[in-house]
């Protein structure tokens, strides 16, 4: 890439490259393209597929590799770390179970039309819990890799990354430090995937402008009137997410819902302006130990360790994109297949990294849990750059309320803020 476009921001380049593939789109038919302008749009959106081929090949490993290395990594104090986990856990459920109110009942991609796939897809299904249970475990342990099956990687995921985590734990009192090569390897390979991850993400301008310039050459503005209501269907979602958060603070803590907007503004101000969970993880700890005034334990845990898990941002709007193209598509989702779109969206949520666009990585295995074709998530990219920053937002604004939760009732006395990093570090050991 230029360096002159590194200079500009990313969202920046996305508006530009999606101005551009308007205007040429315009020029090259506007909905009534000639047929040799149909094969010249249809060019221009090869980037695209590529790019989305790539993503796809890169999901399954990353939500592997990611829930393994929280397994690994994730220091969760005995005392805390049980109502951590059910904290997260529920916030993730009712962000996606409003994601999904939302969508079911707006019914966005119900609001303008969307080119047949050309992928078949897979037949809606009665609800088979048992049938479900026994499609869960694989034949062989690479299967859901080559598969894509998210149901059964999860099943892997979870299996080894307890088994991981357990081994780790009798080593660590034996005193051993055989797992350390196994750590090290993971995370190594983490950080490979997020690093082509990040190679993909810089050229996604390019993807916006091809796919934009294909459907308003060939189809017109009709699909943009669905992405219209689906971005307002997605921003009611997570405004009613925030309401959700607010409420729990107000009536589970000592912390007032003032002060912990107030407090946290410098949290949420820096997650929407860069769409990044991972940058904003220090400023999240800072405001709420010192302007929200957490305790630093609850702070750490909510800000650093619950933000590996907690991505209900993400998870609401993997669920939202899955309905809202089904519903552009005439599909009917039986309840089975949004039973797998919760357990996909939570595991995907986990796997997605901490940097802007990667939910889109993740929206590939989402889709391909209920046969969905991926080709649409291409259309999803164009306004993906503003709902990202939103998401992140919401994402910072659930690990603020974890924080909050987990600190209590009752403010911190002027004698634990005098012990408190002792005390600190005395829970993070525990």
């Amino acid at each position: 890439m230029p360096i002159f476009l590194k200079r500009i921001p990313l969202y920046i380049q996305i508006f530009i490259a999606l101005l551009l593939g308007v205007g040429v789109g315009t020029v090259l038919g506007g909905g009534q393209p000639s047929p040799e302008n149909v094969s010249l749009l249809n060019n221009l959106a090869i980037p695209c597929t590529l790019i989305l081929k790539a993503l796809k090949a890169l999901a399954t490993p990353l939500i592997l590799l990611a829930v393994l290395h929280v397994f690994l990594t994730a220091e969760l104090p005995q005392k805390s770390g049980r109502r951590l986990a059910f904290l997260l856990l529920t916030n993730t459920l009712v962000a996606i179970l409003i994601g999904l109110t939302v969508a079911n009942i707006v019914q966005p991609g119900k609001w303008g039309q969307l080119a047949p796939p050309q992928t078949a897809i897979t037949a809606t299904k009665p609800l088979d819990p048992w049938g479900l249970l026994q499609d869960s475990v694989p034949q062989a342990v690479v299967q859901p890799l080559v598969d894509n099956n998210v149901i059964q990687l999860i099943v892997v995921a979870l299996a080894f990354g307890i088994g991981l985590r357990g081994i780790k734990a009798q080593q660590l009192k034996e005193g051993k430090t055989d797992y350390l090569p196994i750590e090290q390897v993971i995370t190594t390979l983490l950080e490979t995937v997020m690093k082509i991850l990040s190679w993909l993400i810089s050229i996604v301008p390019i993807a916006v402008f091809g796919i934009v310039a294909k459907t308003v050459g060939i189809q017109g503005f009709a699909p943009f009137q669905a992405l219209a209501a689906f971005i307002l269907a997605v921003l009611l979602a997570l405004f009613l997410q925030s309401c959700y958060y607010l409420t729990r603070v107000q009536f589970g803590s000592w912390v007032g819902i003032r002060r912990f907007l107030t407090g946290g503004a410098d949290a949420l101000i820096t997650a929407f302006s860069t769409a990044s969970s991972t940058i904003t993880m220090p400023v999240t700890f800072r405001v709420l130990k010192e302007k929200v005034g957490l305790r630093e334990s609850s702070a750490s845990l909510g800000a650093l360790v619950g933000s590996n898990f907690n991505n209900d941002g993400t998870a609401l709007y993997e669920a939202m994109a899955a309905l809202f193209i089904a519903q552009a598509l005439g599909i009917n989702l039986s309840l089975e297949q949004q039973v797998i779109v919760i357990l996909t969206s939570i595991v995907a949520s986990v796997g997605a990294a901490g940097i802007p666009e990667a939910g889109l990585v993740t929206m590939t295995l989402v889709f391909s849990s209920v046969g969905l074709p991926t080709e649409y998530i291409a259309l999803l990219v164009t306004v993906d750059w503003f709902l990202d920053r939103c998401r992140t937002s919401i994402n910072v604004m659930g690990d603020m309320t974890v924080s909050a939760l987990l600190d209590g009732k009752v403010p911190q006395t002027e004698e634990e803020l005098i012990l408190q990093p002792a005390v600190a570090t005395a829970a993070i050991r525990d």
